[in-house]
Parts: structure tokens; sequence; C-alpha cells
């Protein structure tokens, strides 16, 4: 492998992929580096995590998504540190690549804010190894409870955005039809789910009339909402509340947001608010020449000056937009600003149940139609062909017969440091 590329891309996420794939189809010779050998669909991790799909279905190998672009070489390794200056990356075996131009779509990390015993004891939900080790440890608490009738299930979920919302609406689910039909009725009624965040309500970016259904169907499927309150400790059983009150929690499952990794953090550039790069309107770095920062390692503008969240969908069209920038840089062409097509917001509550605001003119669904807008969307997104089919076969099993995947546990349940970094990144304590 020589040690010079056009382009070298850092991360296999939706904005390094949908970057490649578009250089990919333009001839341009590209590397990507990832320390995974898998594109991984981040919005259906907690489903994962919760039994209703398997990984096949969100896991789909990098080569064979990009094995009819000829162009484009995909290289598993750990990037251990990247100059920004002089556009290179090494890896943890010491190679070092220059590139022509760099993009780095190295993604993010768990942000625990600094609360204590999070980053040790509470489980995140940003990677597939984070999505089963999370899975392996709900089915072993729960198979230890079926066995001692004096206990109680006590999760918590902290963060109350979309996956905090969809994953203790899905957990939840479990209980009620899942744990019910597979365990006992007594187990069930002995199973809590907590949902807990600092902010007074759920869904905050959606509107209020979401938020309001969000709130009643979780209520309704048994979810214990504690917001307005943050969580100032987490402990081995349970966490600590800013009120001086505590929830009771075998298990915290970590949503609370995301934050730079290390990869951006000894780059050379300028960091702003989360650790993340504030790109240029065309999508680079300010201040380094023919470097491109986009996914959720950035923090990026629309065309009219607004700050965008950090999604997938504007992840996906950041990629295809540098590709485009890319190819002007390659063909003496002029960048352009990147503008962004506001699709809207979705999130899944529940069997049946979920919320969208659609467009910049945020159409508003809720209810059936809003939850099969999410499947079909969803669907659409995934990665290949033998993954759409994989997930609609488990969601057909899942929402018609409350019958899971099968989730395999091979060691008892203990807390592990999470031991998968998110793709390209150097692993970090966080993931």
């Amino acid at each position: 492998m020589k040690d010079t590329y056009q382009v070298i891309v850092v991360g296999g996420g939706f904005a390094g992929v949908a970057a490649a794939k578009e250089l990919g189809r333009k001839g341009v010779r590209v590397l990507l580096i990832d320390s995974n050998n898998y594109h991984q669909f981040q919005p259906l991790l907690y489903q994962v995590a919760t039994s209703q799909i398997g990984v096949s279905a969100i896991a789909r190998p990098l080569r064979s998504v990009f094995r009819r672009l000829k162009t484009v070489k995909v290289l598993t390794a750990t990037v251990e540190s990247v100059d920004a200056a002089q556009r290179t990356v090494t890896t943890a075996d010491g190679q070092t690549l220059k590139a022509q131009i760099l993009v780095l779509a190295v993604g993010a990390v768990p942000n625990f804010f600094n609360t204590p015993g999070a980053e040790e004891l509470a489980f995140p939900l940003y990677s597939v190894t984070d999505a089963t080790r999370l899975g392996a440890g709900l089915t072993r608490l729960l198979d230890e409870a079926d066995g001692n009738p004096d206990t109680s299930v006590d999760v918590v979920v902290v963060g109350g955005g979309p996956t905090g919302v969809e994953t203790a609406g899905a957990m939840a689910e479990n209980v009620k039809y899942v744990v019910t039909k597979y365990f006992s009725p007594e187990l069930a009624a002995r199973c809590r789910v907590h949902l807990v965040d600092m902010v007074p309500s759920v869904l905050n970016m959606f509107s209020s009339k979401s938020q309001k259904y969000a709130t009643e169907h979780l209520e309704k499927v048994g979810v214990q909402l504690h917001m307005g309150v943050g969580v100032t400790e987490v402990r081995r059983d349970g966490v600590t509340l800013a009120n001086g009150s505590s929830v009771p929690g075998q298990i915290v499952v970590w949503a609370g947001g995301l934050k730079a990794g290390d990869i951006i953090a000894g780059a050379g550039l300028a960091q702003g608010r989360g650790g993340r790069i504030d790109v240029n309107p065309d999508l680079t770095a300010p201040d380094s020449e023919g470097v491109y920062v986009i996914g959720d390692a950035a923090n990026i503008t629309d065309s009219t000056g607004a700050k965008l969240p950090q999604l997938g969908s504007v992840a996906q069209q950041a990629g295809k937009w540098a590709a485009k920038n890319i190819l002007a840089d390659l063909n003496g062409g002029t960048r352009e600003p990147f503008r962004y097509l506001d699709k809207g917001y979705m999130a899944m509550v529940g069997r049946g149940a979920a919320v969208a605001e659609l467009g910049r003119k945020r159409i508003q669904l809720q209810g059936v139609f809003a939850f099969l807008s999410w499947l079909l969307v969803h669907l659409a997104l995934l990665s290949g062909l033998q993954q759409k089919i994989r997930a609609l076969f488990s969601w057909l099993n899942g929402y018609l017969l409350h019958s899971p995947a099968q989730v395999v546990v091979s060691s008892p349940l203990q807390v592990e440091p999470p031991s998968e970094a998110p793709p390209g990144t150097l692993p970090s304590k966080e993931t």
C-alpha cells in the first residue's frame, strides 16, 4: 500500500462513507481508515440492545459497501494521531499516511460531563459493542432476578433525547410483552424502567405537542419519568439526583450527550462547543488548507447560519457535500457553502407509537402514521439489501408476534470498561 493518497477519509460512519462513495464514483483514489471493518447504523443500536433486531441487520462490512468502487481502499487500523497541518495520519502500528486532502469523520464519544461514577459504571450506547454488551447485561440481570423472587429489576436511562426515549420505551415494552411471555408475569411486575433528564420534558428539540404525546405514551407503558433534575452521581445500585433523591438501578444507560474524541483534540485544530471543530461554511477546517471535518466531529451551520444537530441525515449530507467540494479542489473549481436539506426529526416511542416532524415546516405526525413513517425511513437508510431484509423480518416478528431476536449471553453480568472506539478513532476511556 502506498503511503500517499489523493484523499484519506478517517472514519467509516455516515459522513465518512458518504464522502468516500461520492469520490469513488468519480474515480478519486481514496483511502478510508476505520478501527472497525464494518459500517454501523447507529440510530438502531438501541434495538440491538433491546433484542429487537440482530447485529447483522445494522452492521455491514466496509469492503462490501465499496466493492464496486475500485479506487476506494479500506484499511482496518486504529488511528493513533492526526496532524492536520501536514495532512498525515499515523496508525497504531507506526505507519504514517499522507493525503493531498484529509477528511476527518471520526465521530464522537459519550460525554459524561464529569459526573462521578458515570464513565466507570454506566453503559453508553454508541457502538455495536456497547449495544451487545448492554443487551447481554439486561438478559443476565433478568435471568438472575428470575431465580430470586425477592429482587427487583431497575434500569435507569439518563437522557431524554431521541436515544434515551427510544431506549426507555423499548425496554418498557420488553417488560410488558417479552418478560411476561418468556419469563413470567411475576418477574415483569418486579421490573421498572426509569428515564432521567435535567430538562423538564422529553424530546426537547420537538414541539410541545410531540413532547406531550411521547410523555403520555412512555407513562402508559410504565416508564417512570424523573424530569427537570440532573444526575450528580452514578452508583452500582443506581443514580443520585441533584435534588438529593436517588433512583435505584442495577443498570444505568447513558444517553446524555456526545463530545469529540482524542483524535480531534490532538489534531492541532481549534475546538469549539463539545470539543468539536467549528468548520467553515464549505466544511473545511479553519486555517487548515486541504482539511475537511464532517459528522459528529464538527459543529456545522446551514446556509442561514443556524447550528445543525448531530444527526445521521446531517452527517450523510455533509459527507456528500464535502466530496463535491473536494472534487472542486482537485479540478481547480470553487467550493460552495453547505446547504442542508432539512428533513425534520423522528423518534420511536414504542410499538405503533412515534413522533415525526417533517421538513422545514415541521409537519407533525403522532401515533401509527409516524410509526410507519419511522419504519420506512429507517429501512430505506439501512446500508445493503441483506440488512434491510433482516431488519424488516425482525420488525414483523417482534411487533406482530412479540418474539425478539435471540440474545446469547456467554459471561456473567459485570460492569466492564466500554471496549470499542467510535469509527476511525483512537480507543478512548469512553468507548
